[in-house]
């Protein structure tokens, strides 16, 4: 194993009292004879590993914040509590990193300084739970949440070629403490052993571009125009959820589509309201204590009794709330459940379409639903072209009764389409880049939901999409340009250099210690002399 030469007594006792919790100088380490062994070896690899995971698990968790406020509504249904899961999933993710991260520089330092990799048990114990904790993040998210590794995968779209050269940046700096162990082992098999492995990863990583594809890699002049806006339930961050407020904000955001979710009293009115209960979004257990919480079990009388902002300011869904001027508190706090026919009276005024599903799909009057909410639309006078209906229930009646209402579909077309399909909404994760297009070149509108970060906002408008669903329509709004788009020659420039530069830094790296190695032995051989001339006087 690597032998430890000497070093000054303050740097090792600076870098061994963390990694190893021992308040061992250099000179007494020395005199104990402690060498890297094969173990420390195999918890350097386990620590690195470990490193690696939580690393990708930071990544993970980046991606999944565009979807997080469907997290935090779903836990609010299952458990009734509210909290934004982000921050402890951020805080979570960032201490594990840390430690692992500092963890790792100090045994890369230690390997520098010759010094042995001592791992203390106390570390060993909590590397464990951390990859522990990982995996179970990891296997959460593929039971419960398993679209998020589509997530995942289009995102590479948007960070693959950065992550490339990262990747390489990092791999290239690991050529010094490798370089720096390879000199000093005694065992042959194990240094050909590591030089084939990095050998094979800087190769692949130096190849790795052949298999990354971004619809951002194209000339400034091939950029589609920029995908319209769709206010999810209105404008979610500025103002409460499916109120004449959200409409208003998100009219300001230059949005096109007000799009919402359509309930029905008992007494036949339609109304705004995503979830079937009222407790998250209003104040029914105040107002109506001990009665269920059912929307479509209240009538409209009892409906216009309950708040329908204040639960904005107190639970705060999103970050934007804190810093949301005084003039805007005390609106949403006046607000009201609005009807449909409010709700189309405000569209037609602002000239924005609507669009919505009507809830809950399984009511055993479902189609009364239907029939109450086309009378309601017919009756408000908004320009029937104005109006997106997505209900898939009973469709044809409302073709039969509104043919000028634009029929959406929560489908891809199918093969054999009776009637062609125009308008399509779906999840981001289910249309590739390669979808989009095709369907942009067939004169298909595909809106996709719900887009709320902008790399990925930039990743779809790169494919070409016609619109996108967004919580942030504030945030979209002022995006001019995708955040990158770069032609292929440039990149193919940038990919040529950074393997190149990469390559030279590895062969210095090794040429330079292996001088500084060559220096060092004969200094080593005349110390080995003098101390074993001593030894041999000592027991005469």
């Amino acid at each position: 194993m690597a032998d430890p030469p000497g070093c000054c007594s303050t740097c090792a006792t600076c870098l061994l009292c963390p990694y190893s919790c021992q308040w061992i100088t250099a000179k007494k380490e020395k005199r104990k004879g402690l060498r890297t062994t094969k173990c420390d070896c195999s918890w350097f690899l386990f620590l690195f590993c470990v490193f690696l995971f939580t690393l990708v698990w930071l990544y993970f968790a980046i991606i999944i914040l565009n979807d997080f406020h469907n997290f935090n509504e779903f836990i609010f249904r299952q458990r009734k509590l509210w909290l934004d899961w982000s921050l402890v999933l951020l805080i979570a993710t960032a201490v594990l990193i840390s430690y692992s991260s500092v963890l790792l520089v100090l045994a890369l330092c230690l390997q520098l300084c010759g010094q042995p990799l001592k791992l203390h048990w106390v570390h060993k114990i909590l590397l464990i739970l951390a990859a522990l904790v990982v995996a179970a993040a990891f296997t959460g998210l593929g039971i419960k949440w398993a679209e998020e590794w589509k997530s995942a995968r289009i995102s590479l779209q948007a960070t693959g070629p950065f992550l490339h050269i990262g990747t390489v940046g990092g791999m290239t700096l690991l050529a010094w403490p490798l370089a720096s162990f390879i000199y000093r082992t005694r065992s042959t098999g194990l240094r050909v052993f590591l030089l084939l492995v990095y050998c094979a990863a800087m190769i692949a990583l130096y190849l790795a571009p052949l298999g990354i594809t971004s619809p951002c890699i194209m000339e400034e002049n091939q950029l589609p125009p920029k995908p319209a806006l769709v206010g999810h339930r209105g404008a979610p961050m500025l103002a409460p959820e499916n109120t004449l407020m959200s409409l208003h904000k998100a009219v300001e955001c230059d949005v096109q589509v007000f799009e919402t979710d359509v309930m029905v009293s008992a007494d036949g009115v339609p109304f705004l309201m995503h979830d079937e209960e009222l407790t998250r979004t209003t104040n029914v257990q105040a107002v109506f204590p001990g009665r269920a919480a059912q929307s479509t079990a209240f009538n409209w009388t009892d409906l216009q009794q309950l708040d329908a902002g204040s639960w904005f300011l107190e639970r705060r869904p999103f970050p934007t709330v804190q810093s949301l001027p005084p003039g805007d508190h005390e609106e949403a706090t006046k607000q009201r459940i609005p009807s449909l026919g409010q709700a189309l009276e405000a569209a037609k005024q602002s000239n924005i379409s609507i669009m919505f599903d009507l809830r809950p799909e399984n009511h055993s009057d479902y189609q009364n639903f239907v029939n109450v909410t086309l009378g309601v639309i017919l009756q408000s006078g908004i320009p029937l072209q104005q109006v997106l209906w997505l209900p898939d229930g009973f469709r044809e009646d409302v073709k039969q009764q509104a043919p000028g209402v634009q029929q959406v579909y929560g489908r891809k077309r199918l093969k054999n389409e009776k009637e062609p399909v125009l308008h399509v909404n779906l999840p981001y994760q289910d249309m590739s880049s390669e979808e989009i297009r095709q369907y942009r070149q067939d004169n298909i509108s595909v809106n996709l939901y719900v887009v709320n970060q902008p790399w990925l906002f930039s990743v779809l408008w790169c494919s070409g999409v016609s619109s996108v669903t967004t919580n942030a329509c504030q945030v979209l709004k002022e995006m001019q340009h995708p955040l990158w788009l770069l032609p292929s020659s440039t990149y193919l420039m940038i990919w040529i250099v950074v393997d190149c530069v990469s390559f030279l830094i590895i062969i210095w790296a090794f040429v330079l210690l292996k001088k500084c190695s060559h220096r060092r032995r004969p200094a080593e051989s005349e110390t080995d002399v003098l101390l074993t001339k001593i030894n041999s006087l000592m027991q005469e």
